[in-house]
């Protein structure tokens, strides 16, 4: 997957969760931690194939997070994409929904029309 795809799934998820619950930070959550996730098992199997002669039990605890096996940049961004456009939405949508509460609470707030 591109970086565009992997970005237009994370919103997807994204979307799924958000308009579901209304929680649009659960939704930004679990589409990054899907690709952030993704991404780690690959560069643990990376590891293992570069560096722990095909052995699961002779990598460390931080062999995921070795940045030799990070030495491109489309790794980088398969979990990049997907923060870089579900946090911003997370965030307006935030944003927006505290500007309605607030809007509410003034016409709460505020006496009838001819009172």
């Amino acid at each position: 997957m591109s970086l565009i795809e992997h970005a237009l799934v994370a919103l997807a998820i994204q979307l799924c969760i958000g308009l579901c619950s209304r929680n649009w930070w659960a939704g930004a959550a679990l589409a990054c931690g899907y690709f952030i996730g993704r991404e780690l098992a690959q560069a643990e199997y990376r590891w293992i194939e570069e560096f722990g002669t095909g052995l699961r039990a002779n990598m460390p605890w931080w062999g995921a997070f070795d940045g030799r096996v990070w030495p491109k940049a489309d790794q980088w961004a398969d979990w990049i994409g997907p923060l870089a456009v579900t946090l911003p939405l997370a965030g307006v949508m935030e944003r927006r929904k505290r500007a309605q509460a607030r809007r509410r609470t003034v016409s709460l707030a505020s006496p009838p029309p001819g009172d």
